[in-house]
């Protein structure tokens, strides 16, 4: 008689984003392991990251952990805004928790989503809260669009270089070429390169002003 082959014990992860190095996660961590001792979640496997709340939760490792849990495995925050950038994105992550079986709890007001009736309500209709809001923002965009380019507006990326990272340095870029600096020492200074200089000073009317193209060797 073959024996059968034990399930895997359910995995605990706890997502922890900051938006700065400096940021001391020490007190979210202490919180996050009270909350899973208190309601018998095993070991807590941290995932910790610095990232921006502008970016997008399928860049982040939100989307790497959400890939790897598996029905009947945790995954703890310390509070459900850490999961996304926006209420969207937030319901987007539960709807697909949801789908995969996987259990979301927040240690801020001690909110679950389970395997629970009240909680596969609550994921449907976040699930469809999300697509009603991505819906909303297409419609929203193509109206401003529409309305945009009928006012004479043209749409898309404009010709030609846009807006430097040089303009702030303008009056110290003059100066330093009035004063004899070469180009090389400039775009070293401000890192850029030699090229992304010249076109610079270029559209500006700056290369007129006498300067060493190179440094002397």
């Amino acid at each position: 008689m073959t024996a059968k082959t034990a399930s895997p014990a359910p995995k605990t992860v706890a997502y922890l984003r900051v938006s700065t190095q400096g940021q001391d996660t020490g007190k979210n961590k202490a919180d996050i392991l009270y909350f899973a001792n208190h309601h018998d979640l095993g070991k807590v496997t941290f995932v910790e990251e610095v990232a921006s709340g502008k970016k997008s939760w399928r860049e982040r490792q939100i989307a790497q952990v959400l890939e790897a849990l598996q029905d009947g495995d945790a995954l703890i925050v310390a509070e459900l805004s850490r999961l996304g950038r926006s209420m969207l994105e937030c319901m987007e992550i539960l709807a697909l928790s949801t789908r995969k079986g996987i259990r979301v709890y927040s240690v801020k007001g001690s909110w679950r989503l389970d395997h629970s009736i009240q909680s596969k309500i609550i994921a449907l209709a976040f699930s469809m809260a999300a697509e009603i809001e991505r819906d909303l923002i297409s419609q929203r965009t193509t109206e401003a669009l529409r309305a945009k380019k009928a006012q004479g507006f043209i749409l898309g990326r404009p010709k030609g270089p846009g807006k430097s990272k040089l303009d702030a340095f303008r009056p110290e870029i003059e100066g330093l070429l009035v004063n004899g600096a070469t180009q090389r020492f400039i775009a070293q200074r401000y890192h850029t390169t030699e090229a992304n200089l010249y076109n610079w000073l270029k559209k500006h009317g700056l290369n007129r002003i006498k300067c060493v193209p190179h440094e002397e060797k």
